[in-house]
């Protein structure tokens, strides 16, 4: 086992690897104006640009993890980082629209399955009894994103450029790189594990009901944030000064919903999911009322970000509880799950803006998602996985997921 000082280390490495995927999946919203004038574009096509990195996430989470199969935890994490920092770097230099699109697509790619195998590494760190917790630990990084890698985005695109702001996600991408390489560590599969096994954990139907309910609910929030920019500035009336301030405030929210998700996820997985729908639902509802007034529409913004973060972390942490067989395909699912409901919420707000039923229909869109999402968990989707039912912690990190259990070795 780690030390005590040591696997702080490696959970601040992987905290440091969401800070930078979630300030560039993010940015892209707090400069889409910026974008779309630079590139000639009207703002729904950039928009765009959003949906092609989302696909890239779908796409690449389950594709890498299977290709990844037997790969060394730490290693892949170190190829997946590189990938990233391309993917950024040519985003940075996209002379058109289309251009960006595709290389947006390419920075998708590693996103899925670095929070996968990042929250597996986690685990085995802290132990599987503090799963929870130890996929919060490393959604921080996320939440601090929001909090203030992308409102700084933001205010570098407004000043200098937003091409400087995927220069800047690519340089902190390599500080990460050099951070994984010195501090994680070795991480084997477990015994038997090949790509067959990984195909064959794609046959659980438990999994794919949970991909498909955060696949729909999830895209409610991003239906909204996509257009979060033009929302406050068009329609609440805010100084384009004060949106950073916002996405900011958002980001804290993030903070807020990573700390009490992660302790709710420990007592309560599948509850979790279902009332933070229920009260995603009802702030979606609520910024589509009170939008066009400033103090109401940033405060409804702030618990947004709260109760997505406690939806999405509760997500990642029931996919990995129902595919205990490959719990790093299963964390990168929730990420193409939560990607996919961006390509699909930018996507649906982008096509109600260009209708002229302006910035405020994407959060009755979104709340229709949402709503949707939660009809298809009450459904189909609860009841406790049969590999975890009357389980000890103890005998959970032994028996039902190999992968997790302590098999860390030193560099």
């Amino acid at each position: 086992m780690l030390s005590p000082a040591r696997a702080r280390a490696a959970l601040f490495a992987l905290a440091l690897g969401g800070f930078c995927i979630g300030t560039t999946e993010f940015a892209t919203m707090g400069m889409l104006p910026e974008i779309a004038t630079d590139l000639g574009a009207p703002i729904p096509t950039a928009g765009h640009a959003i949906t092609a990195y989302a696909l890239g996430v779908v796409v690449g989470a389950p594709t890498i993890a299977v290709l990844g199969a037997r790969m060394d935890r730490r290693r892949l994490l170190l190829a997946l980082m590189s990938a990233f920092v391309v993917g950024n770097l040519l985003s940075a230099f996209a002379p058109t629209m289309t251009w960006l699109v595709g290389f947006r697509f390419v920075a998708g790619l590693p996103h899925g399955i670095f929070f996968g195998v990042g929250a597996v590494m986690g685990v085995a760190v802290v132990g599987i009894e503090r799963r929870g917790r130890a996929v919060a630990a490393m959604m921080t990084g996320l939440t601090v994103a929001c909090a203030v890698g992308v409102p700084l985005t933001s205010v570098v695109g407004d000043t200098v450029g937003w091409r400087w702001s995927f220069i800047g996600v690519g340089a902190l991408g390599l500080v990460t790189l050099a951070a994984l390489w010195a501090w994680t560590p070795s991480l084997p599969v477990a015994e038997g594990t090949t790509v067959r096994t990984e195909v064959q954990a794609l046959r659980n139907q438990r999994l794919w009901i949970a991909f498909g309910a955060g696949a729909i609910g999830f895209g409610g929030m991003f239906a909204v944030y996509s257009y979060v920019k033009p929302l406050l500035t068009e329609v609440t009336g805010l100084d384009v000064g004060l949106v950073p301030v916002v996405l900011a405030l958002y980001g804290i929210g993030m903070t807020i919903g990573t700390a009490v998700g992660g302790r709710l996820a420990d007592r309560s997985v599948l509850g979790t999911v279902i009332w933070s729908m229920v009260a995603t639902i009802v702030v979606l509802v609520a910024i589509a009322l009170v939008g066009s007034y400033p103090v109401p529409a940033v405060l409804a913004l702030v618990m947004l970000g709260v109760t997505s973060q406690v939806l999405g972390l509760s997500l990642q942490t029931r996919l990995m509880d129902v595919s205990p067989a490959a719990p790093s395909l299963g964390a990168a699912l929730c990420h193409s799950a939560l990607n996919l409901g961006n390509a699909a919420g930018a996507f649906v707000g982008g096509l109600v803006i260009a209708g002229g039923m302006g910035y405020l229909a994407p959060a009755w869109v979104g709340a229709g998602l949402t709503a949707a999402g939660l009809v298809v968990v009450l459904a189909v989707g609860r009841g406790e996985p049969p590999s975890l039912v009357g389980l000890s912690a103890r005998a959970r990190a032994d028996d039902a997921a190999p992968e997790l259990a302590p098999a860390l070795t030193s560099r």
